[in-house]
């Protein structure tokens, strides 16, 4: 049988193998989730409460153990890796968990003489879920538990990279009791997952990855009238006010683009300054990016761990170097960051670049690394037209100290999430949505139960002389 091998970031080894699941496989999974489904509808919404929370609560248990997996599976420090689990992951789920009554309930419209009117909200059968590596109980939890919550069944496909979160969440659901086919996580490769999206079985995939493989997900689905979530990529900006507090600003958006090793989809690759306190933003930034510890992850002192893997590393590497050859200024000096020599090659020092324009690939593609441009500006106008500029819209974030600035500012921004003082922050009771090749549909909120249910329409006449 084939497996599919987990290379460490940490040390470029051999972490773990894992086996793939066969066509066979596949095909009584599908037909397993799909007998399972109408039951678990059927089943009150507090059982499926309490299930959904002894899932979390199971993955809470074991967020120690967990977090060093996560640490050895993507290289983000061990200091950082269990809060995925026990923060995050938590703080969304049970939040979805705790709407779901309001955000399913029937929506009353009013009877009229002789008619009763409403709409019900109807899971939408078997849900595809695949994940993403980066935040990977992150980018699951969003739509796996309002889907179960919702009366879907739902098959997880977890990114190759992280199979270990996925053979975690369904492990988390067989010591919950789940019913057999409600969640099933399944180990295919891309062929694999793209004959499944083909399927009947399968009524809504929600993905989370790069622009190229959700246009694979849309075309998998072609001859399919089927929904789809697409979360992708992003080139997050910040735009600096002159009334700014540049010091917490500094540390905030510092911290937006390297936490992760800046392997974030809402992370800050662009910051735009007024050119007042374009200097002493600069300065601070600098200041505080030299205090990174690069290092081991698995060393609790380390603060900055390895990107996933060198192929990416060097990716990075190469659009640096080539905003540099164009003219870009470069403020972090490699030398400080020993472990930049480590063999693995995946261990990059921070970067933060001036002298960056639109015409370089670091302003306008997603980087994915640790690394930022910076840019001053001269009006917000000018701030808004180069936040706009982008294939991309995920968040963006404004600094200042005017609520109302930060609205205009954000009525004209074509992103799905402004933030005022504050970046990288995924909250449960908004919806996570975007523009462009971001991709489309919504997760969390109410309307995240939107994405997962189909409106069905009660008209009921009970008079009829």
């Amino acid at each position: 049988m084939s497996s599919f091998d987990i290379i460490s970031p940490v040390n470029g080894e051999l972490y773990a193998s894992v086996a793939q699941t066969s066509d066979a496989a596949i095909a009584t999974a599908l037909e397993s989730a799909r007998a399972a489904q109408q039951k678990w509808a059927a089943t009150p919404l507090t059982t499926r409460a309490k299930l959904c929370q002894a899932l979390v609560q199971n993955l809470v248990d074991d967020a120690a153990k967990l977090g060093d997996e996560l640490s050895w599976q993507i290289g983000r420090p061990c200091r950082y890796t269990p809060n995925e689990i026990k923060g995050g992951f938590a703080e969304r789920a049970n939040y979805m968990i705790d709407i779901a009554e309001q955000a399913l309930s029937d929506i009353h419209p009013g009877d009229r003489d002789g008619l009763k009117r409403f709409i019900r909200k109807k899971p939408l059968g078997v849900v595809f879920l695949v994940a993403a590596w980066n935040y990977p109980y992150l980018t699951a939890v969003n739509a796996l538990i309002p889907a179960l919550m919702a009366g879907n069944c739902v098959i997880l496909k977890h990114a190759r990279q992280t199979l270990l979160v996925g053979e975690a969440l369904a492990a988390a659901a067989h010591a919950a009791n789940f019913p057999e086919g409600v969640l099933t996580h399944l180990v295919v490769s891309h062929e694999q997952a793209a004959r499944i999206i083909a399927d009947p079985t399968i009524d809504h995939v929600n993905f989370t990855g790069s622009v190229a493989g959700g246009h694979e997900v849309q075309n998998a689905a072609r001859t399919r009238f089927i929904s789809m979530g697409l979360e992708l990529g992003g080139k997050d900006a910040a735009y600096v006010r002159a009334d700014a507090d540049i010091n917490y600003a500094a540390e905030q958006l510092v911290d937006g683009s390297f936490f992760n090793s800046g392997q974030s989809c809402c992370g800050i690759e662009r910051i735009y300054v007024a050119r007042a306190q374009f200097d002493a933003f600069v300065d601070r930034a600098v200041e505080i990016t030299r205090g990174y510890q690069l290092g081991d992850p698995l060393d609790p002192e380390t603060s900055l761990g390895p990107v996933i893997n060198a192929a990416a590393a060097r990716t990075i590497r190469a659009t640096i170097a080539e905003a540099v050859q164009q003219g870009a200024t470069s403020l972090i000096e490699d030398t400080a960051f020993p472990y930049t020599s480590h063999p693995a090659d995946t261990y990059l020092a921070p970067q933060i670049l001036t002298n960056v324009t639109h015409d370089m690939r670091v302003m306008r593609e997603e980087t994915f690394g640790p690394v930022v441009g910076i840019m001053a500006v001269d009006s917000d106008a000018e701030a808004v037209s180069l936040m706009n500029d982008s294939v991309y819209g995920l968040t963006a974030s404004v600094w200042t100290q005017e609520l109302e600035a930060a609205e205009a500012i954000g009525n004209q921004l074509r992103v799905g999430t402004l933030f005022m003082n504050r970046c990288d922050y995924v909250d449960p009771a908004l919806a996570w949505t975007g523009w462009g090749d971001t991709g489309r549909g919504a997760t969390l909120s109410r309307l995240g139960y939107d994405q997962l249910t189909r409106p069905m329409s009660f008209h009921l006449k009970t008079e009829t002389q």
